[in-house]
């Protein structure tokens, strides 16, 4: 499993890797916009598939559907922590099997 503070940036590579023509559009801007121009597409994409930027990042990542169970089930706890709720409470709010 890749480290929790590596998953956004292999996801954007993985995700920018998967998009050659995007490569070429963006190659003669600055590394900077470059990343900016990532960072919106990767958003938009997200948007479009009615998903998070965070779970698309975690499907981009995940090596198999068992991980990426595990890895939401982990982002999910993350912020019923950060809320202060409770996991059944927050899992009963979001409609989650615990």
């Amino acid at each position: 499993m890749i480290p929790k503070e590596s998953r956004q940036e292999v996801a954007l590579q993985r995700f920018v890797a998967a998009r050659p023509a995007m490569q070429e559009e963006i190659s003669q801007l600055s590394a900077k916009e470059q990343q900016q121009q990532i960072q919106w597409a990767f958003e938009d994409e997200a948007e479009e598939q009615g998903v998070e930027p965070w779970d698309l990042a975690l499907q981009l990542i995940a090596e198999s559907p068992e991980e990426l169970a595990a890895m939401r089930l982990e982002v999910h706890r993350e912020v019923a922590e950060a809320l202060g709720l409770g996991w059944e409470e927050y899992c009963s709010f979001n409609d989650i099997e615990p």
